[in-house]
């Protein structure tokens, strides 16, 4: 191969590669992937759970899809977006990691976003597989129901955010409460553990989120669980 036909190609080889970096070089962008994590959705509840229009939202999804980075199921005229592969989420772990060691400001967004968060509440990985084991402790899902159940934390039971205030008395008080949601920059599982503590209940956050638990090949289960009765 010529040396200038061995550069054309590597050149559009490289081209290839910057359809990813084009990709995942928009803020909305990185917290649709965030969002996709959890379950896949359509377009408008997308465009909901971002505060952005359904117009925003499909030009967004329209570039994830050109760099293949989303794919889309369809049932009848509904069409649902989901991560073309676990890979695209353990990328954007990735660029979260290298911006925390990388970006001050990040370290200093993410003490205002959780500015209230008792940091000694938090409960590692490895702590909770032990507790479920010996089935001591009372595992709280706080995502949206269809999130919980595309996939949760095996033993856990479903009880949204919104709907945590009327379902107190569905938590056992006997046993310590650990909560968790979408991962380290959601605030569904703080503002979570803030309504069971003003209610009396030993709760702790899980460190991060679902999607992590999940790519540590941790247990999980699927669909809905029933909260155990004491």
């Amino acid at each position: 191969m010529a040396q200038d036909e061995e550069q054309e190609v590597k050149t559009q080889l490289y081209d290839q590669f910057a359809l990813i970096g084009k990709a995942l070089g928009s803020a909305r962008r990185l917290e649709l992937i965030d969002l996709l994590s959890q379950s896949e959705y359509t377009v408008e509840k997308l465009a909901e759970e971002s505060n952005m229009s359904v117009a925003n939202t499909s030009q967004h999804l329209k570039t994830l899809r050109a760099a293949r980075l989303v794919d889309v199921r369809r049932e009848g005229v509904v069409a649902y977006y989901r991560l073309s592969d676990e890979a695209v989420f353990q990328t954007w772990q990735m660029i979260r990691d290298l911006g925390e060691a990388c970006i001050a400001e990040i370290e200093w967004l993410t003490g205002r976003l959780f500015q209230d968060r008792d940091h000694q509440r938090l409960i590692p990985f490895a702590e909770l597989l032990t507790m479920l084991e010996e089935a001591s402790v009372s595992v709280v899902d706080v995502r949206p129901q269809r999130e919980f159940e595309a996939g949760h934390i095996q033993g856990a039971c479903s009880i949204p955010l919104k709907e945590l205030p009327s379902r107190l008395p569905e938590i056992d008080k006997d046993k310590e409460v650990v909560v968790y949601c979408r991962g380290p920059y959601s605030t569904l599982a703080d503002k979570a553990a803030k309504t069971l503590m003003a209610k009396g209940y030993s709760v702790r956050q899980l460190e991060q989120g679902f999607p992590e638990w999940r790519t540590q090949g941790l247990p999980i289960g699927s669909g809905l669980e029933l909260i155990p009765t004491s």
